[in-house]
């Protein structure tokens, strides 16, 4: 796997997911839907350039916090895998694959990520970090056993994005977001 990332330009599916897993099933099975074909409320939750941690916190009118789950650091990267819960009732929200490019932040921005106490896109915002989220796909996933714990549903199936911020002009950080189908878990 390439270290150096500088010139990313469409974060990869196979290479997030292969982070943290060897069979890529285990996480779900995955689709690739264009985002105007997510049916509601997905479409809002997942087809747009804003970051997830307020998408999902206005959806749930509950602010998140983040649960790290595993990680990986490299000289050049910071990677983890996380749940995002809702502070109203601890229920998940969202799952995800994060890595970053850990040369294109400042030292204190990515201490602050790396203590892993808070959000992604709440560091990057409170921090005042000059970004832009753009989507590279969106997703429909047959769960696998990992989403199926995480969501505490048996079977189904949830909707997800790839997406890539940049942080003044830079690429910065490739995502894997995925929310569950809050028809099954709400």
């Amino acid at each position: 796997m390439p270290t150096n990332r500088s010139n990313w330009t469409h974060p990869d599916l196979q290479s997030l997911v292969g982070l943290f897993y060897e069979d890529a099933g285990v996480l779900g099975q995955f689709s690739e839907l264009p985002a105007e074909q997510l049916p509601s409320p997905f479409r809002e939750l997942l087809g747009h350039t804003h970051h997830m941690t307020v998408t999902v916190e206005n959806f749930h009118q509950s602010p998140v916090t983040v649960q790290v789950l595993e990680k990986h650091v490299t000289e050049t990267h910071y990677s983890r895998k996380i749940l995002l819960r809702r502070q109203s009732d601890n229920r998940v929200v969202q799952f995800g694959i994060v890595r970053l490019n850990k040369s294109a932040l400042s030292d204190p921005v990515r201490q602050e990520i790396e203590s892993e106490t808070t959000p992604l896109g709440r560091v990057l915002i409170e921090r005042n970090v000059m970004r832009t989220v753009k989507l590279m796909s969106t997703w429909q996933i047959e769960l696998g056993t990992d989403l199926q714990t995480a969501f505490e549903s048996t079977s189904g199936r949830c909707f997800g994005r790839t997406a890539l911020i940049y942080t003044d002009g830079v690429p910065c950080v490739e995502l894997l977001e995925i929310v569950p189908n809050f028809e099954v878990t709400e």
